[in-house]
């Protein structure tokens, strides 16, 4: 998809009301996700600027929001948390580099056209650590919802404070927390089409806090420096490069989940299909740009991307105009939001964390799936107490374990071996049946079907373990699509048993691709040419006359 074709749907007056609505929306939530990742509003800020200009001039899709996300931002506290504990001087620095190593990342994984494994996981996988994403973002504002600064250690840290932070709650500040909290859940779902709760509650509880609260005894945003932000240097500390590398491949693969589900959504809503491979390049050069200047990090936003859909916008020109409006709030009128209580930027903070939770499968995960629900809540403990690459890969690990668990016992049923004809599992004409039966039991049908891995050797071993007690042996894999090598050595096995019991071997293979896997495998070499057949009545009929 070139930059120009992108550009052709253009239907300007829904990608500028697109474009303006998403800002409104982005407002408040980069406030939020800038104070919560502890870069600061302005890197949320321009987060939201950057990443949602470049991402939407060189992605891959045409009606995308892309901006800082719960997720994205629960990645980058954590990185900024430990590097600024470990080197405060540099520590910044060392997390924007990471920001943009993961940008570089997700720039190589668009090159070599991988875009499209990327969503390849379990479903109870994605579940668990969207979800366990949520909590910890809901965890992490426990502290600025009491009026208070996060503590250290993240989770764990928080979790342990509590007594303490309860003890020294700042009532007129959780009043203010709890204030925007109420907003947004029940702000009437009638008027949400027309403004965002979050904007409210950003507005309505900052004009209260104003006129009623002393502004000495409420933290506040601050002013955010009007002008463009300045540019930070890569800096690679070669005694954690380790540790970066890691972080860096988290926070690209996260955005690059975050960013590909989104697009799938938005391709459902617009009937248009996205370039993974571009989405994934544009993407990197966003974030790679966004930790050049401080920004955060960011990934496809449901939440702006459908209502930038339903607005009307058809082209990407909504999402650039989107950044210049968040711009202009930056560079002409950033005192307004200076005033913003922390408390309110927390309560934002806990709604989207709390609507991160995947609501909708913890309600029926039992009644589907144990093994799901078991993994999906395996996972987000995991990401929530652990690590998230430990959560993934256990979890991922785990269910491809029980799919080919599943797998192998479905495909075991495929792998059949009869020397009667009256057995009807094995489809064979009449004319077929009949020389089977004339051969008086002397021939084994060995008949598999559909695709072939490893998990059926056993099955394979087990159905000619009896070999001897025939005088000819016909290996049918004509309804067999694909064989890997694990069914190709056990394919080798039977008729190497076979050859040694003095049983003659019939191979039919007449499907070209399985046929050259068996070459490569080098296991036609054992059958002699002409015991090789493509119909099976022409191979009855020579087993029948070796037999008879």
């Amino acid at each position: 998809m070139k930059l120009g074709r992108r550009f052709e749907d253009i239907n300007l007056r829904g990608d500028v009301f697109g474009g303006v609505t998403t800002a409104i929306i982005s407002l408040p939530l980069a406030l939020a996700f800038g104070v919560a990742s502890g870069a600061g509003a302005e890197a949320g800020l321009w987060g939201a600027i950057m990443v949602g200009l470049f991402a939407s001039l060189f992605g891959g899709s045409s009606t995308l929001i892309s901006e800082p996300t719960g997720p994205m931002t629960v990645i980058m506290t954590a990185v900024l948390t430990s590097m600024m504990a470990r080197y405060p001087e540099t520590g910044m620095a060392m997390t924007f580099t990471v920001v943009m190593m993961a940008g570089v990342f997700q720039i190589l994984l668009g090159t070599l056209k991988l875009g499209k494994y990327v969503t390849l996981m379990p479903y109870s996988v994605v579940s668990g650590f969207m979800s366990g994403i949520g909590v910890i973002l809901v965890i992490l504002q426990l502290a600025p919802l009491l009026g208070q600064a996060a503590p250290s250690g993240g989770v764990l840290g928080t979790i342990q404070a509590l007594p303490e932070l309860v003890f020294n709650i700042d009532f007129a500040e959780l009043f203010l927390g709890i204030l925007t909290l109420a907003i947004l859940f029940l702000f009437p779902k009638r008027y949400r089409q027309h403004i965002p709760p979050q904007l409210v509650a950003l507005v309505a509880v900052t004009l209260l806090s104003v006129l009623f609260f002393d502004s000495e005894t409420i933290r506040r945003i601050g002013e955010i420096p009007a002008g463009l932000p300045s540019l930070v240097m890569p800096h690679i500390n070669a005694e954690i490069f380790t540790t970066m590398l890691i972080d860096a491949l988290v926070l690209g693969t996260l955005g690059c989940i975050d960013t590909l589900l989104t697009a799938v959504i938005g391709d459902s809503l617009t009937r248009k299909e996205h370039d993974s491979d571009k989405e994934l390049r544009g993407q990197g050069l966003a974030n790679l740009l966004a930790g050049l200047f401080g920004a955060l990090p960011g990934a496809g936003a449901t939440m702006g991307t459908v209502t930038n859909i339903q607005v009307g916008a058809r082209s990407p020109l909504s999402g650039v105009i989107r950044a210049l409006v968040l711009a202009l709030v930056v560079l002409v009128a950033s005192g307004l939001t200076e005033p913003i209580p922390m408390a309110v930027l927390a309560g934002i903070a806990v709604y989207v964390g709390f609507n991160i939770l995947d609501w909708s499968f913890i309600q029926r995960a039992h009644k589907v799936s144990l093994p799901g629900m078991a993994i999906m809540y395996g996972v987000m403990l995991l990401t929530v107490f652990v690590d998230l690459i430990v959560a993934v890969g256990l979890g991922v690990f785990i269910s491809n374990i029980i799919i080919i668990e599943r797998l192998s016992r479905e495909q075991a049923r495929q792998v059949k071996a009869i020397s009667d004809a009256d057995d009807d599992d094995v489809p064979l004409t009449e004319t077929e049946r009949s020389l089977l039966d004339q051969a008086q039991g002397k021939v084994l049908f060995f008949y598999l079907s559909g695709p072939m891995i490893f998990s059926v050797s056993k099955a394979i071993s087990r159905q000619h373990s009896s070999i001897s007690d025939y005088e000819a042996m016909i290996l049918d894999l004509t309804d067999v699509p694909m064989i890997d090598v694990t069914v190709g050595l056990a394919l080798e096995n039977a008729i190497k048993d076979a050859k040694d019991a003095n049983c003659q071997v019939y191979l039919l293979c007449p499907n070209v691709q399985t046929r050259q896997q068996l070459d490569k495998f080098h296991v036609i070499d054992l059958v002699p040419d002409n015991n090789i057949y493509s119909e099976r009545e022409q191979a009855l009929q020579a087993a029948y006359s070796a037999t008879s």
